[in-house]
């Protein structure tokens, strides 16, 4: 990409004209065909996540998360309700449409809306999640409202260097790998080298796209089981993420 030059001959960023910056995300669920996303709540929420989270009896979903796992309900609950007074992280819980019951936890963090950036992560999917097509459509809802509603430029994922299905995770789902921040953490006494991964809005339409062609009842047979993998409709123009 060519670059601007200023007056003193030095290369310069592109302008970015008519930018004001943008809103934070609202307090208001988003609902999907397969899930629902709606903010966090111990009241609505507690019981029914602790419940699918014991499905996991080793505690593995926790292995790479700040928090977890849990000696008791009591306990659980006492974490949601701290984290329900956050606005950064913004907690949401992912609610099953089949069942109306909630399977899951992601957030929005790090906001900065001077300057269009977010990062959304503490995603952590229950075994009643995993491996569903509403997990896909739950990344989908919430990248949307930071593209679509709300104008955000850039949209972050980061986790553990080690954790391979995090990491998996983000390149299934478009993210362009970014590199790897050495040493930037301890957490739960352990050294946490963390790897970035980013979706920029020039990137989103494509996405987008290619998340609706998934996500598109035409795409699942009488089971449910998806005809194309994700991957198919991602990669024909990929190449912003090589």
């Amino acid at each position: 990409m060519a670059h601007l030059v200023n007056r003193f001959g030095q290369p310069v960023g592109p302008e970015v004209t008519g930018w004001e910056g943008v809103e934070r995300p609202p307090h208001e669920p988003i609902a999907g065909r397969f899930c629902r996303i709606e903010p966090l709540s111990t009241n609505s929420h507690g019981d029914e996540l602790y419940e699918a989270f014991a499905d996991d009896v080793d505690g593995i979903l926790w292995t790479y998360m700040f928090v977890g796992p849990f000696e008791s309900r009591d306990v659980f609950c006492a974490w949601i309700d701290a984290a329900c007074e956050s606005d950064d992280p913004l907690f949401h819980a992912i609610i099953d449409a089949s069942t109306d019951k909630a399977v899951g936890i992601a957030s929005y963090l790090r906001i900065q809306p001077d300057v269009g950036v977010m990062e959304v992560g503490n995603i952590t999917y229950s075994t009643r999640l995993q491996r569903t097509p509403m997990a896909t459509e739950a990344m989908y809802l919430m990248m949307a409202r930071a593209f679509d509603e709300l104008g955000y430029r850039r949209y972050e994922w980061k986790c553990d260097a080690l954790n391979a299905a995090s990491c998996k995770a983000a390149a299934r789902l478009g993210f362009k790998f970014d590199g790897i921040f050495e040493q930037a953490i301890v957490y739960k006494g352990r050294n946490r080298d963390t790897a970035w991964y980013s979706v920029l809005d020039r990137n989103w339409p494509h996405l987008k796209n290619a998340y609706k062609s998934w996500l598109d009842p035409s795409n699942f047979d009488e089971h449910g089981t998806q005809r194309q993998k994700l991957q198919h409709f991602i990669l024909p123009t990929r190449d912003f993420t090589e």
